[in-house]
């Protein structure tokens, strides 16, 4: 019985050591084939084995297919590589891999870490992204998405309203469970405390102990004092073009009942050809050729893609500034107005001294907004693309009557701010937190879910329900009526 014990345990033995070989000429015949750096064969070593849904995403991605040699030589609407050679730490006959991301301007990133005899960040930057993608990161970093954190903890009247939404009664959000709120989307500043140490399959190791943690929002602040996150459009591991392209990735924040461009475009005529038609398109190619890789625009098309025409025209050139071809901010706080210069809105002043482009008289605060003359031209961008595919007495059609849009929900949200303000004069409502009483609630909900939710049916050719019923028109008049209850309410009960 001895025997057969010692003979099974060493027949246990052997097998393993078999599978160790068999494993190690699997990864050896790998890095043949992809040409893996040493340091990511180390990574996909241990990470196979203890975290194989991101080394699957990995190696499904581009960047494991794809030389940098090979990228940079491509066509100029071809590349996704925007550098115009690579600094020395980077070899291009290799794949870019685990180590070449993780490691990148270690001296920047307070959350580095000895880890396995490697100096590792836990957090890839967008300046991390730049060392490949420069004219990506400069784009991004000038843009409203990579300042919405800061917009909303700089601008004393939005974190006033942040705090005010976020506050209700004694369900309060903590500083662990505040970032799944507004900032779930806009981001959170992600610092390193100090350290800590964890237990894992290995053993115990000692990792940066990171604050509001994980988070992917948009305007994130990172330990490399960097703005934003690449993640939040491009998943890691795979950073996929084909999911950053397609209106689920949008749809994670665009959503009702102040943003509900997501809930807009599900029910107009292009969501209605995307939601039958997608699995027919192609949603990787670069550059995308409009009629051929897709038939109707998405969230990308209008926004950021570089589109081409099926001879190779371009149609829009590619950009990562979400607001670049943009004329009008029909999401802004109380009125729509012309986009700002500059994605640091918190620096806006208008002449009431707010921090707010337009004044409660719809006075624009004109030097930090775009001129008339880049309007027009936006404008004018934004309707080629639509050209391509429409005739021009449709689009002046459909532009004509976004604008009438823009205008009356304007006015009906004048009328309900000079409501509030007759109410703050009579005392009804105390105006040093404009957010907190009923009154003024009500007012919110006119220009932050009613103005928006038809502005965006109207701007995204469709969804009638949401200008009507839903969220719209009839909201926003009955919404005003009930504000002008109250006044005449509390005048009843005063005399």
């Amino acid at each position: 019985m001895k025997n057969f014990k010692k003979g099974f345990k060493m027949l246990a033995f052997l097998l393993f050591i078999n599978f160790l070989l068999f494993l190690n000429k699997a990864l050896n015949s790998e890095e043949k084939i992809l040409k893996i750096t040493p340091e990511t064969q180390q990574c996909i070593g241990c990470h196979s084995i203890y975290t194989p849904g991101i080394v699957k995403d990995w190696k499904e991605s581009l960047h494991a297919r794809t030389f940098p040699s090979v990228a940079i030589k491509k066509s100029p609407l071809e590349r996704r590589i925007s550098v115009e050679r690579f600094p020395d730490f980077i070899n291009p006959e290799y794949v870019i891999g685990c180590f070449e991301c993780h490691s990148l301007n270690s001296q920047l990133h307070k959350d580095n870490f000895d880890h396995m005899g490697f100096k590792i960040n836990i957090i890839v930057s967008p300046k991390d992204c730049g060392v490949c993608h420069s004219k990506e990161f400069k784009e991004y970093s000038e843009s409203k998405k990579a300042y919405a954190l800061k917009i909303l903890l700089e601008n004393p009247v939005y974190n006033k309203l942040v705090e005010t939404i976020t506050n209700i009664s004694t369900l309060l959000p903590s500083n662990s469970t505040l970032h799944e709120t507004c900032l779930g989307c806009h981001g959170t500043r992600v610092q390193v405390k100090g350290f800590k140490k964890i237990k894992t399959p290995i053993g115990e190791i000692e990792i940066p102990d990171l604050t509001n943690w994980p988070n992917h929002g948009v305007g994130r602040e990172n330990p490399d004092n960097t703005l934003g996150s690449c993640s939040s459009c491009h998943p890691r591991h795979s950073f996929s073009i084909e999911i950053a392209r397609k209106p689920y990735t949008c749809a994670q924040c665009h959503l009702d009942p102040d943003v509900p461009a997501w809930n807009v475009y599900k029910e107009s005529k292009h969501g209605n050809i995307y939601f039958s038609k997608e699995k027919e398109w192609k949603f990787d190619s670069v550059p995308w050729v409009l009629g051929e890789d897709f038939k109707a625009p998405t969230c990308a098309v209008c926004h950021n893609s570089l589109i081409v025409s099926p001879d190779g025209e371009v149609i829009a050139e590619r950009t990562h500034n979400f607001g670049e071809r943009l004329w009008v901010r029909i999401f802004g706080l109380i009125y729509s107005h012309p986009q700002p210069k500059k994605g640091d809105t918190s620096l806006i002043k208008n002449k009431e001294g707010l921090p707010l482009p337009i004044t409660f008289n719809k006075e624009l605060a004109k030097e930090y907004l775009i001129e008339e003359s880049e309007q027009q031209k936006r404008l004018d961008q934004m309707k080629n693309l639509c050209n391509n595919c429409h005739s021009k007495d449709y689009i002046n059609g459909h532009f004509s009557k976004f604008e009438n849009t823009i205008k009356e929900t304007d006015e009906m949200v004048f009328q309900a701010t000079q409501v509030l303000v007759n109410a703050w004069n009579k005392k009804i409502a105390n105006k040093e937190n404009p957010f907190d009483e009923y009154i003024e609630q009500l007012w919110i909900k006119q220009w932050l879910f009613y103005a928006n939710s038809i502005r965006y049916a109207s701007a995204m050719t469709g969804a009638p329900d949401y200008a009507t019923f839903k969220l719209g028109w009839w909201e926003l008049k009955h919404n005003l009526e009930n504000m002008k209850k109250i006044i005449k309410l509390h005048s009843k009960n005063k005399n």
